[in-house]
């Protein structure tokens, strides 16, 4: 696990879980969910992370809500019936070729209570820190997400906002990075 401190973009990648048309349709709260993912994949296409997604049998949920699928181009998205992301061996081998120096996983998607819960215990088991991004993970009832990050706080995962991580990564103000994530930050509103 990562020693305690600020996240720095060469320290992380992004993980886009489950976030499909048919699975959103049940999700509380699910277009700010939405709204948030996109921040983070389009912040973390600035800073430079490695961005890997997931489906869940992508035949019976279907594709990412259209929102994100215009994102997706040239991101791995191996198709999985597995909870936990790592237990499918075509995500476990992506996340084997990250370099050595990644050892912080930004978590997105859904559902918290399952498939983002299952998904962070496999990455503390590898010894990558899992970052609960709270605003843009969700489950069908607020009860069970409110429970899954608990548990997930409980069990050594770090849970904070979006624009928390996304400002740790940034560092400082006025940078090309900066300039270029500000607009979509302040699009989110």
């Amino acid at each position: 696990m990562a020693a305690p401190g600020l996240l720095k973009p060469e320290t992380c990648f992004l993980h886009v879980v489950d976030v499909q048309e048919s699975l959103m349709r049940q999700i509380h709260n699910a277009e700010a969910v939405a709204a948030t993912v996109k921040l983070m994949l389009r912040c973390s296409k600035i800073l430079g992370l490695s961005i890997l997604a997931n489906t869940q049998y992508r035949k019976g949920l279907g594709v990412y809500v259209p929102e994100l699928e215009e994102l997706m181009d040239g991101i791995p998205r191996p198709d999985k019936v597995e909870f936990n992301a790592f237990a499918n061996n075509e995500t476990a081998a992506l996340v084997d070729k990250l370099p050595a120096s990644v050892t912080c996983m930004l978590i997105v998607g859904v559902e918290t209570h399952i498939c983002i819960h299952q998904t962070a215990m496999g990455a503390l088991a590898r010894g990558i820190t899992p970052y609960i991004v709270s605003d843009a993970v969700s489950s069908r009832t607020p009860e069970n997400h409110r429970a899954g990050l608990a548990r997930m706080q409980a069990e050594g995962c770090v849970v904070g906002p979006a624009e928390m991580f996304i400002y740790e990564m940034l560092g400082k103000a006025g940078s090309p990075e900066f300039k270029q994530i500000l607009p979509f930050i302040v699009e989110k509103g």
